[in-house]
């Protein structure tokens, strides 16, 4: 059987969901397969009373996690807002994971989505021999959503277009979607919701409208708050890659994942870690996201056309790639961070070495 090269999230931690429910006692909202509970513990990480353990999810403010819930617990949907690498998307496919048992009832908004992908669409072969018949309707993941009782993921709002966008008013208000080709509507069961995404650092963003904007509960994500809790984000995720991507490499030492993550978060905070020096940012958000990619293909690199030791010069190229996304621009504070501040640093010298070389 092919080896898959990213399980659903239900499928990944099937065994960590099978056993919240072995142990929980509470309540659960009409088809939630956790407590509001047990999700938070499956974001956050904890023992369980029988001693598994379940590893975190999202690292950070556990209190963004329980608003994020009990706002599903609720009429209202959810919006995760924040930069791009702030882990919004995985924030979203977990807590469906977790209440519905479902992560793939999803919609990609984009600048060509139309208002087809979230209400419903017609299979003209049929539509032109039937005429308009539920057998001819083309359901989208919101319908389904609806009919089971499940989350619906909506990847990028603000993407797509205002009048697509404005298209979930009904849906979100009355709960209910019109079908009027066929003198009907479509409504949904408890346990449906929507939980939807957005950043507002890219360009090509439709402002939500203030109708929408009312239908949502929103939870800003944002950046790791330290530099250890992002080390602790960028070291779990390059782990779980490395274990799926079965790379002929060693564990990529602390080290260098402590630096890229320091190099990230003084470029993007415009001052270096002992707020001596301030530096210009680069133009990119040079997220944790970004991060945990350079390390991975730092480790393809030392793994395939390396000695199978992660190095400096294994992660030379990746750095630069994320920083310089403006060829003028970025090219000038990359190359003033490299002369004032890496190249001062004694410990990191290979660093300095590789990245000037390249």
């Amino acid at each position: 059987m092919p080896t898959l090269l990213r399980q659903h999230a239900e499928e990944l931690f099937a065994e960590e969901l099978t056993e919240l429910q072995k142990t929980e006692s509470g309540k659960r909202p009409a088809n939630w397969q956790l407590t509001p509970q047990s999700v938070v513990t499956y974001l956050i990480g904890g023992k369980l009373k029988n001693g598994f353990d379940i590893t975190p999810k999202y690292i950070g403010n556990r209190r963004l996690m329980e608003i994020a819930v009990a706002t599903l617990t609720t009429d209202r949907a959810l919006l995760l807002y924040g930069l791009p690498g702030t882990a919004k998307s995985w924030v979203s496919e977990h807590l469906a994971a977790a209440i519905s048992g479902n992560s793939t009832l999803i919609i990609q908004g984009t600048a060509g989505t139309s208002e087809e992908s979230i209400r419903y669409g017609w299979n003209y072969a049929k539509l032109l021999s039937e005429g308009p018949s539920e057998s001819a309707l083309v359901e989208t993941p919101v319908i389904r959503g609806m009919k089971d009782g499940k989350i619906v993921r909506i990847e990028e709002l603000t993407r797509m277009g205002a009048d697509v966008q404005d298209s979930l008013i009904t849906i979100l208000s009355e709960k209910s979607l019109p079908v009027p080709e066929l003198n009907t509507e479509i409504q949904a069961i408890r346990g449906f919701n929507i939980i939807a995404t957005a950043n507002n650092r890219d360009k090509g963003v439709n402002e939500l409208s203030s109708a929408l904007k009312r239908r949502f509960n929103t939870v800003i994500l944002p950046v790791p708050d330290s530099i250890e809790e992002e080390i602790d984000i960028v070291q779990r995720r390059v782990a779980s890659y490395e274990k799926t991507m079965e790379l002929p490499v060693e564990k990529p030492a602390l080290q260098e994942i402590r630096r890229i993550v320091t190099m990230f978060r003084e470029l993007r905070n415009g001052v270096t870690q002992d707020g001596k020096t301030k530096i210009k940012s680069p133009s990119g958000t040079l997220s944790t996201a970004e991060a945990i990619s350079v390390v991975n293909n730092g480790l393809a690199m030392a793994g395939y056309f390396g000695d199978g030791q992660l190095k400096a010069a294994d992660l030379a190229a990746g750095i630069i790639g994320a920083v310089i996304k403006d060829p003028v621009q970025d090219n000038i504070v990359w190359q003033e961070y490299l002369e004032t501040v890496i190249k001062t640093r004694d410990d990191w010298k290979d660093v300095y070495r590789a990245c000037r070389d390249l």
